[in-house]
């Protein structure tokens, strides 16, 4: 099995599209593949319903996995729940509406504008993807517990760190020997590794600021081992 993982889009549909090409013609290769997407398809970029009218399409494929973010979350509660809007739109909902045609920001438009099956599709996305050889998450995994019990605890320890935690430099991640990739945490230049420490495992951070950049980097990995085999590149330049 081959996995082409893909982290934080941001509302970069042009950045999406080019990702969908080059990983469709890579996977021809092979007999069984698995295209996973990390979570954050909306917020700060500038085409969000874009990405999330792509990604639903695609992910009626048998081979597309789309993991929820901590922004899908943000939006789903903010509209379902009727929550403070300046939360989600102090981290990039404002953008996200814009996309949706909205020019004012107001609670009272949220359900109309976002349509109904689109807040249903981000609610219904799973937060991990388990392989023999990786976990893939939004954002990390907090510690050894099964992934299922960590995945129904809401509290601080629980589900919302698969989304919303961040590592400190010095963790190597992992979990239960298994490889962590995530996004989540934005650099410039990354992707970054982590090598497995004493527990092993290690981690790969595939956040590349693409929103910002205009640069996403695809992650390869397979069964064989953790880590990923090679990283592609893909910008808006390209």
């Amino acid at each position: 099995m081959r996995y082409y993982v893909i982290g934080d889009l941001h509302g970069r549909l042009d950045l999406l599209e080019k990702v969908w090409e080059k990983i469709s013609a890579l996977a021809a290769d092979f007999d069984s593949v698995k295209f996973i997407f990390l979570g954050d398809y909306i917020d700060r970029g500038p085409n969000s319903k874009g990405v999330i009218e792509f990604l639903m399409a695609k992910s009626e494929l048998p081979h597309v996995v789309c993991l929820q973010g901590n922004h899908e979350s943000m939006a789903v509660q903010t509209i379902s729940c009727s929550l403070n809007t300046s939360w989600w739109a102090g981290n990039g909902g404002g953008e996200t509406l814009r996309s949706y045609g909205q020019k004012h920001y107001s609670y009272d438009l949220l359900t109309s504008l976002v349509p109904e099956e689109h807040v249903k599709w981000m609610h219904s996305l799973p937060l991990y993807y388990e392989t023999e050889k990786q976990v893939f998450v939004h954002a990390g995994i907090p510690n050894d517990a099964p992934l299922a019990e960590q995945q129904f605890d809401t509290r601080k320890d629980g589900a919302i760190k698969f989304q919303w935690m961040l590592y400190s430099p010095s963790d190597h991640g992992g979990w239960r020997g298994k490889h962590v990739v995530h996004g989540h945490h934005q650099h410039s230049d990354g992707p970054r590794v982590w090598s497995p420490g004493s527990a092993g495992g290690g981690r790969t951070n595939l956040d590349t600021f693409a929103w910002k950049t205009g640069r996403i980097v695809i992650g390869v990995f397979d069964d064989t081992q953790g880590p990923a085999l090679e990283f592609i590149e893909v910008t808006d330049e390209s």
